[in-house]
Protein backbone atom coordinates (compact mmCIF):
# COMPACT_ATOMS: atom_id res chain seq x y z
CA UNK A 1 0.00 0.00 0.00
CA UNK A 2 1.46 3.38 -0.96
CA UNK A 3 1.79 6.33 1.44
CA UNK A 4 -1.16 8.34 0.07
CA UNK A 5 -3.50 5.33 0.22
CA UNK A 6 -2.44 4.68 3.82
CA UNK A 7 -3.07 8.30 4.77
CA UNK A 8 -6.46 8.37 3.05
CA UNK A 9 -7.64 5.12 4.66
CA UNK A 10 -6.55 6.08 8.17
CA UNK A 11 -7.82 9.66 7.96
CA UNK A 12 -11.28 8.42 6.93
CA UNK A 13 -11.70 6.88 10.38
CA UNK A 14 -13.17 9.74 12.36
CA UNK A 15 -14.22 9.67 15.92
CA UNK A 16 -12.45 12.40 17.83
CA UNK A 17 -14.01 12.76 21.25
CA UNK A 18 -15.99 15.93 21.77
CA UNK A 19 -14.59 17.13 25.05
CA UNK A 20 -17.07 17.73 27.81
CA UNK A 21 -14.86 16.65 30.69
CA UNK A 22 -11.95 18.09 32.60
CA UNK A 23 -8.65 18.77 30.86
CA UNK A 24 -6.83 15.85 32.45
CA UNK A 25 -9.52 13.33 31.58
CA UNK A 26 -9.92 14.75 28.09
CA UNK A 27 -6.16 14.76 27.50
CA UNK A 28 -5.96 11.15 28.67
CA UNK A 29 -8.86 10.00 26.50
CA UNK A 30 -7.80 11.89 23.39
CA UNK A 31 -4.28 10.50 23.57
CA UNK A 32 -5.19 6.91 24.34
CA UNK A 33 -8.41 6.23 22.41
CA UNK A 34 -7.92 8.14 19.15
CA UNK A 35 -6.68 6.16 16.18
CA UNK A 36 -3.41 7.63 14.91
CA UNK A 37 -3.61 9.46 11.60
CA UNK A 38 -0.77 7.42 10.13
CA UNK A 39 1.11 4.22 10.79
CA UNK A 40 4.31 4.65 12.80
CA UNK A 41 7.25 6.04 10.87
CA UNK A 42 10.52 4.09 10.62
CA UNK A 43 11.76 5.14 14.04
CA UNK A 44 8.25 5.11 15.52
CA UNK A 45 8.85 8.49 17.14
CA UNK A 46 6.84 11.59 16.23
CA UNK A 47 7.97 15.09 17.14
CA UNK A 48 6.28 18.46 16.90
CA UNK A 49 7.84 21.88 17.16
CA UNK A 50 5.88 25.10 17.36
CA UNK A 51 5.77 28.48 19.03
CA UNK A 52 2.55 30.33 19.82
CA UNK A 53 2.87 33.64 17.93
CA UNK A 54 0.72 35.48 20.50
CA UNK A 55 2.11 34.18 23.80
CA UNK A 56 5.64 33.06 22.86
CA UNK A 57 5.02 29.69 24.55
CA UNK A 58 6.52 26.65 22.87
CA UNK A 59 6.30 22.92 22.47
CA UNK A 60 9.26 21.07 21.00
CA UNK A 61 9.35 17.38 21.64
CA UNK A 62 8.05 13.87 21.18
CA UNK A 63 4.27 13.57 21.39
CA UNK A 64 3.81 10.04 20.04
CA UNK A 65 5.77 6.78 20.09
CA UNK A 66 4.50 4.14 17.70
CA UNK A 67 0.72 4.21 18.00
CA UNK A 68 0.71 5.65 21.54
CA UNK A 69 0.14 9.34 22.10
CA UNK A 70 1.85 10.73 25.17
CA UNK A 71 -0.67 12.33 27.58
CA UNK A 72 1.97 14.51 29.27
CA UNK A 73 3.02 15.92 25.88
CA UNK A 74 -0.61 16.67 25.04
CA UNK A 75 -1.12 18.50 28.31
CA UNK A 76 1.59 20.92 27.17
CA UNK A 77 0.36 21.01 23.55
CA UNK A 78 -3.20 21.74 24.72
CA UNK A 79 -1.92 24.57 26.90
CA UNK A 80 0.30 26.15 24.24
CA UNK A 81 -2.50 25.94 21.65
CA UNK A 82 -5.22 27.19 24.03
CA UNK A 83 -7.53 30.10 23.27
CA UNK A 84 -5.22 32.74 24.73
CA UNK A 85 -7.92 35.42 24.43
CA UNK A 86 -10.17 33.55 26.89
CA UNK A 87 -7.32 31.61 28.54
CA UNK A 88 -9.34 28.46 27.81
CA UNK A 89 -7.59 25.11 27.37
CA UNK A 90 -9.17 22.42 25.20
CA UNK A 91 -7.89 19.04 23.96
CA UNK A 92 -6.26 19.24 20.54
CA UNK A 93 -7.06 16.35 18.21
CA UNK A 94 -3.90 14.22 17.99
CA UNK A 95 -4.57 13.64 14.30
CA UNK A 96 -4.13 17.33 13.46
CA UNK A 97 -0.83 17.27 15.34
CA UNK A 98 0.15 14.23 13.22
CA UNK A 99 -0.69 16.19 10.07
CA UNK A 100 1.30 19.31 10.95
CA UNK A 101 4.19 17.18 12.19
CA UNK A 102 4.37 15.11 9.00
CA UNK A 103 4.16 18.22 6.82
CA UNK A 104 6.95 19.82 8.88
CA UNK A 105 9.12 16.72 8.51
CA UNK A 106 8.42 16.48 4.77
CA UNK A 107 9.72 20.04 4.41
CA UNK A 108 12.97 19.05 6.13
CA UNK A 109 12.55 21.81 8.70
CA UNK A 110 13.98 22.24 12.15
CA UNK A 111 12.62 25.75 12.55
CA UNK A 112 9.45 25.58 14.67
CA UNK A 113 6.11 26.55 13.21
CA UNK A 114 4.74 29.88 14.31
CA UNK A 115 1.17 29.08 15.39
CA UNK A 116 -1.37 31.78 14.62
CA UNK A 117 -4.37 29.88 15.96
CA UNK A 118 -5.01 26.55 17.64
CA UNK A 119 -8.12 26.06 19.75
CA UNK A 120 -10.72 28.84 19.61
CA UNK A 121 -13.63 29.03 22.01
CA UNK A 122 -17.05 29.65 20.46
CA UNK A 123 -16.94 33.16 21.97
CA UNK A 124 -13.58 33.97 20.38
CA UNK A 125 -14.65 32.47 17.06
CA UNK A 126 -17.82 34.60 17.03
CA UNK A 127 -15.81 37.71 17.88
CA UNK A 128 -13.29 37.02 15.10
CA UNK A 129 -16.13 36.37 12.63
CA UNK A 130 -17.59 39.78 13.41
CA UNK A 131 -14.27 41.53 12.66
CA UNK A 132 -12.49 39.39 10.06
CA UNK A 133 -13.33 37.77 6.77
CA UNK A 134 -12.79 34.05 6.27
CA UNK A 135 -13.62 32.85 9.81
CA UNK A 136 -16.01 29.90 9.52
CA UNK A 137 -19.14 29.83 11.67
CA UNK A 138 -18.54 26.13 12.46
CA UNK A 139 -14.76 26.33 12.51
CA UNK A 140 -12.87 23.15 13.37
CA UNK A 141 -10.74 25.35 15.64
CA UNK A 142 -13.67 25.19 18.09
CA UNK A 143 -13.32 21.40 18.39
CA UNK A 144 -9.51 21.41 18.61
CA UNK A 145 -9.17 19.97 15.10
CA UNK A 146 -7.39 22.86 13.33
CA UNK A 147 -4.11 24.73 13.52
CA UNK A 148 -3.04 27.82 11.54
CA UNK A 149 0.72 28.07 11.01
CA UNK A 150 3.54 30.03 9.43
CA UNK A 151 7.05 28.88 8.62
CA UNK A 152 9.05 31.89 7.37
CA UNK A 153 11.88 29.85 5.87
CA UNK A 154 9.40 27.97 3.65
CA UNK A 155 6.52 30.42 3.22
CA UNK A 156 2.82 29.71 3.09
CA UNK A 157 2.94 28.40 -0.48
CA UNK A 158 5.54 25.76 0.43
CA UNK A 159 3.55 24.61 3.47
CA UNK A 160 0.37 24.46 1.40
CA UNK A 161 1.99 22.37 -1.34
CA UNK A 162 3.35 19.86 1.20
CA UNK A 163 0.01 19.65 3.02
CA UNK A 164 -1.92 19.11 -0.23
CA UNK A 165 0.52 16.34 -1.26
CA UNK A 166 -0.17 14.62 2.07
CA UNK A 167 -3.87 14.60 1.14
CA UNK A 168 -5.00 14.38 4.78
CA UNK A 169 -7.45 16.83 6.27
CA UNK A 170 -8.35 20.33 5.17
CA UNK A 171 -5.78 22.76 3.81
CA UNK A 172 -6.54 26.47 3.68
CA UNK A 173 -4.12 28.85 1.99
CA UNK A 174 -4.03 32.51 3.07
CA UNK A 175 -1.22 34.14 1.06
CA UNK A 176 -2.06 37.73 2.08
CA UNK A 177 -1.72 36.84 5.74
CA UNK A 178 1.09 34.36 5.00
CA UNK A 179 -0.31 31.35 6.86
CA UNK A 180 -1.78 27.92 6.19
CA UNK A 181 -4.71 26.27 7.95
CA UNK A 182 -4.47 22.50 8.47
CA UNK A 183 -7.21 20.42 10.05
CA UNK A 184 -8.19 16.81 10.65
CA UNK A 185 -11.50 17.03 8.81
CA UNK A 186 -12.09 15.52 5.38
CA UNK A 187 -9.59 16.36 2.68
CA UNK A 188 -10.44 19.62 0.93
CA UNK A 189 -8.59 22.76 -0.12
CA UNK A 190 -9.37 26.43 -0.38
Amino acid sequence: MDFETLVTKTMERRGFLQATMTLSAAAFLSTTLVTPALAANNAGVYRASFRNAHTGETFDGVYRVGNKYLPEAFERINYVLRDFRQNEVFPIDPRVVDIVSIVHKSLGQREPYSVISGYRSPRTNANLRSHERGVARRSLHMSGQAIDVRLPSVGARGIREAAVRLHAGGVGYYPRSDFVHMDSGTFRTW
